[in-house]
C-alpha cells in the first residue's frame, strides 16, 4: 500500500471492502495523514447514523487514526455548529457514508460546515471520501434515483442539485451491480456539458489536484463522455420513449486505470 499523504477526493461506487484487505478505506486512511490522520465521519445520509458511523469509526481507529469524530447531523441547524465547524478545521479526513443522497444533501447543503469542507478540499487541505450515497453527490447535478435495466428514457433517471464537490461530473453507484448504465446515459443527455461517472460496489475513482482520476478496487469505473455527440433526440420525446445518442463515448477502466477529467484523455497503468 502507497504511503502517500497527497489529499484526494475519492469517490467510491459503495459495498466497499470493510472486513479483509480494506484497499480503498485504507487508502483514504492514508491519503488524510496515516498515524496522523484526524477524520470525520459523516453518517447523515443513513437511516441508521449511529450505527454506521460507529461502524466506520471501529474500522478507522483499528487502522490507528489519531482521532476520529462521528459528527452525527440529523437536523440543518447542525450545519451550523460551532464544535463541528471547529473539528473541520482541525481534520484531515472528510468520509460521507451511504443511505440517501436526497437526505445528505438536504442536511448539508449550503450549510457553513460543507461550505468549509469544499474548501479546504479544493485547496488540498483534507481528503474527502464518499460512498455510495456520498458518492452520488459529489457533482452540481445528482442522480436522486430512478430504474434501471431499460433503454434510456427520461422518465429512467430523477436529478435533483448535488453538493457540486466536482461540478462538472454526474455521478452513479453501484453501477454494473444495478445495471444502471442506461440510467446515466439518460442523466448525460439531459446535461451534455457534464461527463458520466459510473462506479461499481468496492471500486473507487479517486481524483487528484492535477485533474487525473485513478481507478481503485475489484469491478470498474465507466466514463460516460458526450463530448463528441452531434444528435439526441431528448429535447424531442416523450419520458417513456427510447433516448438516441450519436457518436456518445464510453469508456471501461479498471484498478490502475487513469483519465484525465479535462482533457478527457486515457493514460494506462504501464504507460
Amino acid at each position: 500500500m502507497p504511503q502517500s499523504t497527497k489529499t484526494a477526493i475519492m469517490v467510491i461506487g459503495g459495498a466497499e471492502d470493510k472486513v479483509h484487505g480494506r484497499e480503498i478505506l485504507q487508502t483514504f486512511f492514508y491519503r488524510s495523514g496515516g498515524s496522523e490522520a484526524r477524520l470525520a465521519i459523516i453518517p447523515s445520509a443513513s437511516r441508521e447514523p449511529t450505527l454506521v458511523g460507529d461502524r466506520y469509526q471501529g474500522i478507522f481507529g483499528e487502522m490507528g487514526a489519531k482521532e476520529i469524530r462521528v459528527l452525527d447531523i440529523r437536523d440543518r441547524a447542525q450545519g451550523s455548529d460551532s464544535q463541528f465547524q471547529d473539528y473541520i478545521e482541525e481534520c484531515t479526513g472528510v468520509f460521507l457514508t451511504g443511505g440517501d443522497q436526497l437526505r445528505l444533501c438536504g442536511l448539508l447543503s449550503d450549510t457553513p460546515l460543507m461550505e468549509r469542507v469544499r474548501q479546504r478540499v479544493h485547496l488540498g487541505e483534507i481528503t474527502l471520501a464518499g460512498t455510495s450515497a456520498g458518492a452520488a453527490v459529489m457533482g452540481h447535478h445528482m442522480i436522486a434515483g430512478g430504474g434501471s435495466g431499460e433503454s434510456p428514457n427520461k422518465s429512467l433517471v430523477d436529478m435533483a442539485i448535488g453538493l457540486g464537490i466536482i461540478p462538472e461530473v454526474i455521478v452513479d453507484q453501484h453501477f454494473l451491480n444495478r445495471n444502471r448504465t442506461a440510467r446515466l446515459m439518460s442523466a448525460i443527455a439531459g446535461h451534455p456539458d457534464r461527463l458520466g461517472i459510473g462506479i461499481d460496489e468496492d471500486t473507487c475513482a479517486m481524483f487528484e489536484r492535477d485533474g487525473w482520476m485513478q481507478v481503485l478496487g475489484k469491478g470498474t469505473v465507466t466514463i460516460i463522455d458526450p463530448g463528441e455527440m452531434f444528435q439526441t433526440n431528448h429535447q424531442d420525446v416523450d419520458p417513456t420513449n427510447p433516448i438516441s445518442l450519436h457518436n456518445m463515448r464510453v469508456h471501461i477502466l479498471c484498478h490502475g486505470d487513469r483519465y484525465h477529467l479535462h482533457k478527457r484523455s486515457m493514460r494506462f497503468i504501464d504507460s
